[in-house]
């Protein structure tokens, strides 16, 4: 009897839900030169007292980057799969117009 008193008064849930910040991982497997790289791009902030890595923000798409000397990365902010594509190979196009 109290099963049925408590299938009663429960409202059935249909959340509903928008992905808004996707979290991607990447490995370039080349060491990174963090200074150098922020010297080169004001958007890119390297404060290694504070965290040890850089931080490169995107506007369009509109993404953080995080970068670290070994060579990982990781976007966050992206809403899309296409945006993490596009926000990871800003980083690459970034990095090889540094090494040139």
């Amino acid at each position: 009897m109290v099963k049925k008193e408590i299938k009663k008064n429960t409202k059935i849930l249909k959340p509903t839900y928008k992905i808004v910040n996707i979290v991607a991982s990447a490995n370039l497997e080349k060491e990174l030169d963090l200074y150098g790289l922020a010297s080169v791009s004001h958007d890119i902030d390297y404060e290694p007292e504070q965290f040890p890595g850089a931080i490169l923000k995107l506007y369009n798409p509109k993404s953080a980057i995080l970068l670290f000397k070994n060579g990982k990365i990781i976007c966050t902010g992206a809403s899309t799969t296409a945006d993490v594509r596009k926000s990871v190979y800003r980083v690459v196009e970034l990095i090889r117009k540094y090494k040139k």
